[in-house]
């Protein structure tokens, strides 16, 4: 198996059946702004390299690299099932679960919230990627309900928020804070008073542990990490913008049944 450092929940450490990872940019093939362990076909990265950084992780969890389930992530509230390796296949949606040994289920970021999630009496495990407006528009709860139709129950799912962007680092404007206001009255106490008096910084990962919460799940946690202000340890969106870069790599987090 691949030697890569990665990072690890706690509460999904301690299930028995079960493996998971939150992967950082070190231990890959990918060079310039990718470097190092670039996982994001969409990217302009050179493909063979993305290709092998997924080889990596997937032999990180002793698996062939077709069983490394990934989607292509459009910001949304669908999550789908998978029966079967995916190899090259990319269906759009935002999370993925399965209750068959030997896939992983993953989701990529770089300053959104992965969130791996498990039912160790059930047998299932799902990933989703939470950006805002992931978030926001439900894909935890849709993640959770895909795990139910397998088997799962949401009072004995276990949850974790990997690496992503942290409150300090998350400048939003007051639009920002309307529209969660306008959907989801309430959510104001996420936002915390910016450096000017029209900036707020806003807490992506106490809300998506909220939202897991809303969702039935009683266990969950964030790594706490913050993606953007780490630059040795993981790709950020935001901190690539900042700094004129051209493109940025994506992290992947995963999740499989042993």
């Amino acid at each position: 198996m691949s030697k890569l450092p990665t990072l690890h929940s706690p509460l999904l450490s301690a299930l028995p059946g079960v493996k998971h990872a939150f992967f950082t940019r070190q231990g890959g093939a990918s060079r310039g702004v990718y470097d190092s362990l670039n996982i994001g076909r969409g990217s302009k990265d050179e493909p063979t390299d993305v290709e092998e950084n997924r080889r990596r992780v997937a032999d990180w969890f002793g698996l062939m690299p077709d069983a490394l389930n990934t989607c292509y992530q459009i910001h949304s509230a669908k999550a789908v099932a998978a029966e079967a390796p995916w190899g090259a296949y990319r269906p759009q949606a935002d999370g993925v679960v399965t209750n068959w040994p030997s896939i992983a289920c993953g989701a990529l970021a770089a300053d959104c919230a992965p969130v791996l999630l498990a039912d160790a009496e059930a047998r299932v495990v799902g990933a989703c990627h939470a950006g805002w407006q992931g978030a926001l528009g439900g894909i935890v709860a849709g993640t959770v309900e895909q795990m139910a139709r397998l088997g799962a129950n949401p009072a004995r799912i276990v949850a974790a928020v990997g690496p992503c962007i942290g409150q300090a680092s998350y400048e939003v404007g007051l639009e920002f804070l309307e529209r969660f206001e306008g959907e989801r009255p309430g959510s104001a106490k996420f936002f915390a008073p910016g450096q000017a008096v029209d900036k707020r910084q806003f807490d992506l990962p106490g809300f998506v542990l909220e939202r897991l919460a809303e969702a039935g799940v009683a266990q969950a946690e964030w790594v706490g990490r913050d993606t953007c202000a780490e630059p040795d340890w993981f790709f950020s969106n935001r901190r690539a913008f900042k700094q004129g870069e051209p493109d940025y790599g994506r992290l992947v987090s995963a999740i499989m049944l042993t």
